[in-house]
């Protein structure tokens, strides 16, 4: 981070007046907000209201099904796909008893109004004749829809309505409706319910946490209207880019979670830095000079901080998918519009806030006095965070293995880490499309997993082709993992050149039969019936191959996301503040809080934990999803890094003064404790509010969120972070040398007399 020395107030240059050239962008902007408040303000809304109104108008490009595709299952789709064999969307309506055996007489009259309800829709292709259960309680019609099955959740709705009306006339059975595009619809408005959900837990506790930090309901909105601006300026944003990369139906959610951590940490950031130089200058400096003072710092540092988590979000980019990438996007666009935010419009509010407290002390005849002496009280650090790095101060080898000891012994469990693509066998059984899945696969287990086989081939060889597929099918008949019973039907494209078949096993997605007769099937039935027709390619697709083809995927590109991360990281934070020792330092503490973090969520999630604790639903449990690590790990470097500048910016300024490292270890982190503690309070609260959330994965990404900012906080950096800064002395700056040959600064000085250090 540059450093700027700045002249000391002359005789005729006012306390505090700060030479204009070379003043860093950061403070130039601020300063050009805060002499013109009312415009900022209104450039910033404009700003908001543009987004939000060219987003809407554009709309929301959703991600295809062809932006999923990986591996052999995406080669799979891509081959039906050219050859028109798309899959169908299909809906299953099941018919059964509400209690007893089923009356066969009235199920039979349910059929033929079902079929008659649904042959009549312009949405449906074709209605097949009923099956019945093996126990006989249960029949099921199922309706074919017209187009490709990823369209058929936009038009499921009149057949649901079919249904219901059905149901509404025989109320003594139970009629229910059910397939891939009911349980979309279902997915869809439990995702809309979440996210509703999340903002009215995270907007009053958040509120709360703020109202304790300033004790005054004025102040405390700042954070949070800022955040909010922000974040609706991020979904507008994010509908424009959707045009250019995909969404893939979690970036709002993604949005909220980060956009109001971030938002009311920048503010916080500010505001704190704000109050300390106004309780310093007793009075003597305005509101346009505070907030250049606090730009020249805190400023420069949200940019910094702001875009370090630009920087390690966008390596998800590498992982070269749809759903990361949508992550990746909606992070990096919700933090750039909080730091901008952070640089105009609440310098801007801060001067006309200060202005209108002037104006009211003046007329209530007040003393200046009372609101130095509030600002004195607001810029303390109390004595809770003295005790706390009493042990850093006094014992620092010891505190350091110990809390190093403490985050491995938490991180341990993370070695047994299960990861699984959460699919229907996760999904929160609360929709309505799910009870009835489960009912429907109960009775009708070769309806749980099909695996599409897709095979190319010459023309002339099409006879060849069905005739080994049917050999296969003869083959799986035989073999315990897969459905009995069944009649695999063989279709074969116009031109001949493309040959699909699925086959059934009764398991369900995520046991090991599914996976074991998926491998089968790849490796030996395969390679010995349509591997021996000459110039035939074949490929296998369905939920199974999917999820083992993306976990593949995804494994294959950890390495290169996670080092890419690492040197980024690493080498940023060596070039901010001029230190390899602090790169590397800062490099260590992120990988220690992320892997606590995950030794946490496993306990919790994947060893049951939560659900015992916390009454979380058992499918979001046993396992984690396949997704989430890798944005966790990604997501806490970033917020990690929030904490590292904050706090280095402030230990790093004292070394300029000329303080010896050991005190300036702890007046940095003293300085900037009561903030990181309420940084860290909001952002504690709003991730753990997704813990309420019924989708699997974002209960795992709140939990193991909050867990992991209330160790960085709490031990990194009040623990191991100064223990070793306090060993290594003057060697952590290295190979910089900050502070030599500069005159100390006295406690009364302004900041502009001193170093600009961000």
């Amino acid at each position: 981070m540059d450093v700027t020395v700045h002249e000391r107030p002359g005789p005729d240059r006012p306390r505090g007046e700060r030479r204009k050239e070379g003043r860093p962008a950061t403070v130039r902007l601020a300063v050009w907000s805060a002499r013109r408040p009312w415009r900022a303000l209104a450039g910033w809304l404009a700003f908001v209201v543009l987004c939000l109104g060219v987003g809407s108008a554009l709309g929301t490009h959703k991600a295809t099904p062809a932006d999923y595709r990986v591996g052999e299952a995406g080669r799979a789709e891509t081959l039906a796909a050219e050859g028109h064999l798309d899959h169908a969307a299909v809906e299953q309506v099941l018919i059964s008893a509400r209690s007893g055996p089923l009356d066969r007489a009235a199920a039979g009259a349910v059929v033929r109004e079902i079929t008659a309800r649904m042959a009549k829709l312009p949405e449906v292709a074709g209605v097949a004749p009923p099956v019945r259960s093996a126990d006989g309680q249960r029949l099921r019609v199922a309706v074919t829809m017209k187009g490709p099955e990823a369209e058929g959740k936009d038009h499921v709705a009149p057949l649901a309505a079919q249904t219901a009306a059905a149901q509404r006339g025989h109320p003594e059975l139970r009629v229910e409706e059910v397939g891939g595009p009911s349980i979309s619809v279902g997915l869809d408005t439990q995702r809309d319910q979440d996210l509703a959900l999340s903002e009215a837990l995270a907007l009053p506790v958040t509120l709360l946490t703020l109202l304790a930090v300033f004790g005054s309901v004025l102040m405390a909105a700042v954070p949070l209207v800022l955040a909010l601006t922000s974040i609706a300026a991020a979904m507008g944003l994010s509908m424009m880019v959707s045009h250019v990369l995909p969404d893939a139906g979690v970036g709002n959610n993604v949005i909220i979670l980060i956009g109001m951590a971030v938002g009311v940490d920048y503010t916080l950031f500010y505001l704190k830095r704000e109050r300390e130089e106004r309780a310093r200058s007793g009075g003597r400096l305005g509101p346009e000079a505070l907030v250049e003072l606090a730009a020249a710092t805190s400023g420069r540092a949200i940019v910094v901080s702001g875009f370090a988590v630009v920087v390690s979000t966008a390596t998800l980019y590498l992982a070269t998918d749809v759903v990361f990438s949508s992550l990746a996007t909606s992070t990096v666009i919700v933090v750039l519009a909080a730091v901008l935010s952070s640089l105009t419009a609440l310098p801007a509010l801060l001067v006309v806030l200060a202005r209108r407290a002037e104006r009211r002390a003046v007329r209530r005849g007040q003393p200046t006095s009372r609101r130095r002496a509030a600002d004195a009280r607001a810029a303390g650090n109390g004595r809770v965070w003295t005790a706390l790095l009493r042990p850093a101060r006094t014992h620092p080898a010891a505190t350091l293995c110990l809390s190093v000891l403490a985050m491995l012994a938490l991180a341990a469990p993370a070695l047994g880490m299960q990861l699984r693509v959460l699919n229907d066998d996760s999904h929160s059984r609360e929709i309505p499309a799910m009870q009835a899945y489960d009912r429907l696969t109960g009775a009708f287990p070769d309806l749980r997993v099909q695996h599409q086989i897709v095979v190319r081939a010459p023309a002339g060889r099409s006879p060849e082709v069905a005739k080994a597929l049917r050999t296969l099918s003869a083959r799986a008949a035989a073999d315990p993992l897969y459905a009995k019973g069944t009649d695999p039907r063989v279709r074969t494209s116009g031109d001949h050149r493309t040959t699909t078949m699925d086959l059934s096993t009764p398991h369900k997605v995520s046991s090991p039969e599914a996976r074991a007769s998926l491998d089968r099937l790849r490796t030996r039935y395969l390679p010995a019936t349509v591997g021996q027709v000459p110039g035939a390619r074949f490929a296998v697709s369905g939920d199974v191959a999917h999820d083992t083809d993306y976990l593949a995927h995804q494994d294959a590109k950890l390495p290169l996301v996670v080092g890419a991360l690492l040197v980024l990281t690493l080498v940023m934070t060596a070039l901010v503040f001029r230190s390899v020792v602090i790169g590397l330092l800062g490099a260590l503490l992120n990988l220690l809080s992320a892997a606590a973090a995950f030794g946490l969520v496993v306990v919790f999630f994947q060893h049951g934990l939560a659900s015992w604790l916390f009454g979380v639903d058992p499918a979001a449990t046993q396992a984690i999803g396949s997704r989430v690590p890798l944005f966790l790990f990604v997501i806490l470097f970033g917020l990690s890094m929030d904490y590292q500048v904050f706090v280095v910016s402030r230990i790093r300024e004292e070394v300029l003064r000329g303080v010896a490292p050991r005190q300036a270890v702890l007046h940095g982190i003293r300085a900037s404790a009561k903030v990181v503690t309420s940084a860290a309070a909001v952002m504690v609260t709003v991730f753990a509010s997704y813990m309420f959330l019924h989708l699997a994965e974002m209960k795992q990404i709140g939990f193991s969120l909050a867990a992991a900012v209330l160790l960085d906080a709490f031990v990194i950096r009040t623990m191991i972070l100064p223990s070793a800064l306090t060993l290594l002395g003057r060697a952590a700056w290295w190979p910089s040398r900050p502070g030599a040959g500069v005159v100390p600064a006295t406690e009364g000085a302004p900041l502009a007399a001193r170093a600009s250090a961000g």
